[in-house]
């Protein structure tokens, strides 16, 4: 495989492990005195935005297997444009995909405050929330993630059995 292409397959693998046990941590209270956490606390948010990275660097692989490298200025933004438009559009992902992806999207936004008035105001997952009102969502965008990148590992392993 690639090795950048391997570097993003692996970055997108080590953000959904690290979502689910952020997942873990906020809601077993069994788990929190051992890492010095207090009982009420919750990473939900954070859960969100691990999922959201973990789409992130599939899709960074996905393109990158195609021959397309997106980089900063504007690197997230220019990775959702080519997604949609190199790979769905095209018909090589599933719009589902890209639906997945655009979601994550609006909630890791949402939770980072980026373009924060417009977002607040069709965003669910807000900071004046209570942090426990993040769960559902939280599980969500972990299972989002996960089935993003099962999808786009097995189309980049296939990628690259097809050119070896």
């Amino acid at each position: 495989m690639d090795t950048l292409v391997e570097l993003y397959i692996d970055r997108a693998q080590n953000e959904i492990e690290l979502a689910k046990s952020v997942f873990k941590i906020s809601k077993d209270a069994s788990i929190k005195p051992q890492l010095g956490i207090s009982e009420g606390a919750t990473f939900y948010s954070a859960v969100i935005s691990h999922s959201y990275y973990a789409i992130f660097y599939s899709a960074k692989a996905a393109l990158l297997i195609k021959g397309i490298k997106t980089c900063a200025p504007e690197e997230h933004r220019k990775t959702l444009d080519a997604f949609e438009k190199e790979l769905v559009d095209t018909g090589y992902v599933d719009v589902k995909l890209l639906e997945i992806y655009k979601r994550l999207v609006i909630e890791a936004d949402t939770l980072l405050e980026i373009f924060s008035l417009e977002k607040s105001k069709r965003g669910k997952f807000t900071y004046h929330k209570i942090a426990q009102a993040n769960e559902i969502p939280a599980k969500e965008s972990v299972e989002n993630a996960k089935t993003f990148f099962k999808n786009i590992n097995a189309i980049v392993e296939h990628e690259q059995e097809r050119k070896s």
